[in-house]
C-alpha cells in the first residue's frame, strides 16, 4: 500500500492509500477538488472513504465524490450520517478494504463521536492527535481525550500516524515553552523550523518518535510533572493531562 497526503485548505491532509493496481481509500475529504486532482493525475479508482469526525473540514467533499464514484463506501461514525455515511462504525468495527483489514476505535475528545482507523502500520486519527499536540476539546473532556491517548499509544512503536493538520510547527513551539532544557523537544523543534521554512510536510510521524517529543503523551514524565508542582499538585496522568490543554488552549 502507497500513502499519500493530498494538501486542502490552509494546512489540511486528506490521506490517501493506493495499491500497485491503483485502487485507493480517501481520508477525511474535506473538500473535493485537489482529491479529483489527484485522482486524475495518478489515474487511481476509489473503492472507499474513512471519516474520523464530522466537522465540515473532514466530511466536505464527501457528496461531490460520490456524484463521480458512485459505489464508494463512505465508512464514518454515527455522528457523520447526514454528511454521506454509507456504513456507519464503532468501536471494535473490523472491515476489509483492498484486501487489509481496518480497525475502529473510538477516540472521543475533539468530537464525542471521534474514531480512529487502524491498518498496520497506519493510523488515521484526524484530529486527535497531532504530532506533539492533541485536538482541541470542542465536544469532549479532557479525561476522554486522554483516554483516547492512551489507546494510541498502546499501538506498535512504528505505527505510521497520519493526522489531519500541519500543526507541528506551534505544538513544538508550545513543547518547548513547557520543557525549554528538553533535548529531544528543542532538536525536533529545530527539525521542524526547518521543514517548514521549505514549506516541507512534517507528517506522517512515528508513534515511536512521538513518545519523545509529545508531552501529551508525556504525562508521567518526572521533568514535566516537576514542571506542574510548581504551579499546582496534580496526582493523576489525566490531570496533568488536562493542565496542558489548558495551557495550550491559552498559549
Amino acid at each position: 500500500m502507497n500513502l499519500n497526503s493530498i494538501p486542502a485548505f490552509q494546512d489540511n491532509y486528506i490521506w490517501v492509500l493506493n495499491n500497485d493496481n491503483g485502487r485507493c481509500l480517501i481520508v477525511d475529504p474535506g473538500e473535493a477538488a485537489p482529491v479529483l486532482s489527484a485522482i486524475q493525475e495518478h489515474n487511481w479508482q476509489p473503492e472507499a472513504i474513512l471519516l474520523t469526525h464530522h466537522h465540515n473540514d473532514h466530511v466536505g467533499g464527501v457528496k461531490e465524490l460520490r456524484q463521480h464514484f458512485p459505489a464508494l463506501v463512505v465508512y464514518g461514525p454515527a455522528e457523520t450520517q447526514d454528511k454521506g455515511t454509507t456504513q456507519v462504525v464503532a468501536e471494535g468495527d473490523t472491515m476489509t478494504i483492498l484486501g487489509h483489514e481496518f480497525s475502529v476505535f473510538a477516540t472521543p475528545g475533539h468530537t464525542l463521536g471521534h474514531i480512529c482507523f487502524f491498518s498496520f502500520p497506519y493510523l488515521f486519527c484526524g484530529d486527535t492527535l497531532f504530532s506533539g499536540g492533541c485536538g482541541r476539546l470542542f465536544e469532549g473532556t479532557a479525561k476522554q481525550m486522554y483516554q483516547s491517548f492512551c489507546k494510541i499509544n498502546a499501538l506498535p512503536d512504528d505505527t505510521v500516524i497520519c493526522c489531519a493538520h500541519e500543526y507541528t510547527l506551534a505544538n513544538m513551539k508550545f513543547a518547548v515553552s513547557i520543557l525549554p532544557q528538553d533535548l529531544a523537544l528543542n532538536e525536533y523543534y529545530r527539525k521542524v523550523k526547518e521543514l517548514r521554512a521549505k514549506n516541507q510536510k512534517t507528517l506522517p510521524v512515528i508513534l515511536k518518535n512521538e513518545r519523545r517529543i509529545n508531552l501529551f503523551l508525556r504525562t508521567e514524565d518526572a521533568d514535566l510533572i516537576d514542571v506542574i508542582n510548581r504551579e499546582t499538585n496534580l496526582q493523576h496522568p489525566e490531570e496533568r493531562f488536562a493542565w496542558l490543554r489548558a495551557k495550550k488552549d491559552n498559549f
